[in-house]
């Protein structure tokens, strides 16, 4: 097997499932790109018995979609063995085509199904589901050496399909693997297998921009700036993630544009919106569909949903939470400056940016925060807050409230030195945990705390913090 970045814990599941003595039934989705297809290939290189990928139904129009989706399963099917001379007319011929060669194979070892980009399988009124859902229940789940593992970029549709099936696949699956993007600290071993030789405050822009998706971090070049990298990653002539954006809807959703309406809404604000705002917004009744797209969005890494600290519970905030969205929701669709990077490092939009952007990622990181504050077993909540007051408010970009009858009031300071305190700002905070401390009536010990770059400054207001985190910590 390749030596693969992370993943520990996915690739013993895996291995776990391949020495089971049961048949296993694991489904693995996540966002496009993330690394599905790369994960089940290496972890089970060399004993796949057979492979199947759908068709992009995108590029197809649909009187041929059923037809060019079955035709493509028959070539896979010969490709590992099968004999068959007759394309299949329907899908319940295919999976029966499939248990036949199966059955043609040696029966003493464990037989490894993949099957991937499934929803694009689905086409209407195909009868997929139902044909899937009999090749696993009549004979796949009675064998006891076979390992069925299909993964989706749609995580809607594993999600409706597959997981929270109200068919024949409710509560089918033996295994079920969330593929998350890489971590700093995965980001900054993959840069070093790749001679990549970045600083932390280097590989914490470049995660910024293209967040931890190991198909976009394959693009950054060793000898390269952050800036050249994004400069060619994004804005110059044939960039190698000009389009990505769109592809991302296009391939992950049933409505594409819908959702990258509700992301382009998403955009313009720090703190997020409400259902009711991005109805409004997006011209979208704020029912049913509304729902379903959210949580579409959510399952694939894309946004959060969030109640403010100590908020009514009926005000769930939705926010962006994809490091690679946010960046060209902000920028690359928006220029055609092939050197917009390099010629604007000290523009206030790119410093504005870098601080919602490092915000972002520390909220990516919650584990790496509670590990350095020495909390990693205390019970915790971590969101925002924002006042409720009009006039006088404030706002604090991240709570942790513990168990330990502890909270830690946490700001988020990007900068390239260590940052200073200054007389302004510590009145700044000041207010602010005056204002936390009336509205909330907390009757825990509030710990302001600073998470930042390089550390704290000294200065005569140096002592408003009390617990400092800096970005190497966030890395382990």
């Amino acid at each position: 097997m390749e030596q693969i970045i992370g993943r520990r814990a996915e690739i013993d599941e895996l291995q776990d499932c391949y020495k089971s003595k049961r048949s296993e039934f694991v489904v693995i989705y996540g966002r496009r790109r993330v690394g599905k297809t790369y994960l089940v290939n290496n972890a089970f290189a060399g004993h796949i018995t057979f492979q199947h990928t759908g068709l992009s139904p995108f590029e197809l129009k649909e009187e041929v979609l059923l037809r060019s989706q079955l035709f493509n399963f028959y070539t896979s099917l010969h490709r590992f063995g099968y004999e068959g001379t007759k394309t299949p007319g329907n899908w319940l011929e295919a999976f029966d085509a499939l248990a036949w060669l199966l059955e043609s194979k040696p029966q003493d070892e464990k037989q490894v199904v993949f099957i991937d980009e499934i929803a694009w399988m689905d086409t209407p009124r195909s009868g997929f589901v139902k044909a899937f859902e009999h090749f696993w229940n009549g004979w796949g789940a009675n064998r006891n050496n076979l390992l069925l593992v299909v993964c989706s970029s749609a995580a809607s549709w594993v999600m409706d399909n597959i997981i929270n099936s109200r068919g024949g696949l409710f509560d089918r699956t033996t295994r079920e693997i969330h593929l998350s993007p890489f971590t700093l600290g995965e980001t900054a071993s993959y840069f070093e297998s790749q001679g990549i030789t970045y600083d932390h405050y280097d590989t914490l822009q470049a995660y910024m921009a293209v967040g931890g998706v190991p198909y976009y971090l394959s693009f950054v070049k060793p000898g390269a700036s952050v800036a050249e990298n994004i400069d060619n990653l994004f804005f110059v002539k044939n960039a190698k993630l000009k389009h990505e954006y769109q592809n991302l809807f296009t391939s992950q959703f049933a409505s594409p544009e819908a959702c990258e309406a509700i992301i382009k809404s998403l955009s313009t604000t720090k703190i997020g919106c409400t259902r009711a705002e991005i109805a409004k917004a997006c011209n979208i009744s704020s029912g049913g569909t509304l729902t379903q797209l959210l949580n579409a969005l959510i399952e694939s890494d894309f946004i959060v949903s969030y109640v403010a600290y100590k908020g009514k519970k009926r005000n769930v905030k939705y926010r962006i939470i994809d490091p690679f969205l946010l960046f060209c929701s902000k920028f690359h669709l928006k220029t055609t400056n092939e050197n917009f990077w390099r010629n604007n490092q000290n523009s206030p939009s790119l410093a504005a940016w870098r601080g919602l952007a490092f915000e972002n990622v520390c909220f990516c990181h919650v584990p790496q925060i509670k590990t350095a504050l020495g909390i990693n077993g205390v019970h915790t909540e971590v969101l925002p807050w924002h006042s409720e007051q009009k006039a006088g408010g404030a706002q604090t970009d991240m709570i942790i409230d513990r168990a330990d009858r502890i909270i830690n009031i946490c700001e988020m300071k990007f900068y390239n030195t260590d940052f200073v305190v200054d007389k302004k700002y510590d009145e700044v905070l000041r207010n602010k945990l005056n204002v936390f401390l009336n509205e909330t009536k907390i009757r825990k010990s509030p710990v302001m705390t600073l998470i930042t770059t390089y550390g704290l400054g000294q200065s005569p207001y140096a002592g408003r913090f009390q617990e400092v985190i800096t970005m190497d910590q966030l890395f382990s």
